[in-house]
């Protein structure tokens, strides 16, 4: 004679587990869940890559600017929007960095705007001693999202400016 368990839902004694449908709605509860969660997550990403994408270039226009001043060096940073990359050059043979923007980050604009457009990079040159130029960087992710990196030319700091989406 089988003995049955009190809230076992009547099942013999020896016998646990989890039917098909139990697994069924647990599993269509979790993809629900995913669903509803994913986009989220997925912005948050591209904010995060944004950021990211941002204080690289800081680090990178601040480098130049250091090695200009104390190492007393010509520098020209190359911006290609067209390559999504930028670049750094010194009078010095042999010295060249390149920044290349992550995936899904994008540069959209180089500032100040000339009056009239300029296929290709556009050249900057860093001076030991002489005044950093206006130096602007607009930078997009693939959701809307825009950041300006500008080296303020009176303090030479590079600093990064949050823009509104549209």
């Amino acid at each position: 004679m089988r003995t049955f368990l009190a809230g076992k839902r009547n099942r013999p004694a020896g016998q646990a587990g989890v039917t098909l449908i139990e697994m069924l709605i647990v599993v269509a509860i979790a993809g629900l869940l995913t669903g509803l969660v994913f986009p989220s997550v997925s912005a948050g990403l591209q904010s995060i890559r944004l950021r990211s994408a941002s204080d690289s270039l800081v680090s990178f226009l601040n480098g130049a600017l250091n090695r200009a001043e104390r190492r007393e060096e010509v520098m020209e940073v190359v911006v290609s929007a067209s390559e999504n990359t930028i670049r750094l050059y010194s009078a010095k043979p042999g010295f060249e960095r390149t920044l290349k923007m992550p995936e899904g980050v994008t540069i959209e604009a180089v500032l100040p705007e000339l009056a009239e457009p300029q296929e290709g990079p556009r050249s900057f040159l860093l001076m030991p001693g002489g005044v950093p130029p206006r130096i602007g960087i607009q930078l997009r992710n693939s959701r809307g999202s825009r950041r300006i990196v500008r080296v303020d030319p009176i303090t030479g700091v590079p600093q990064i400016e949050i823009l509104e989406t549209r």
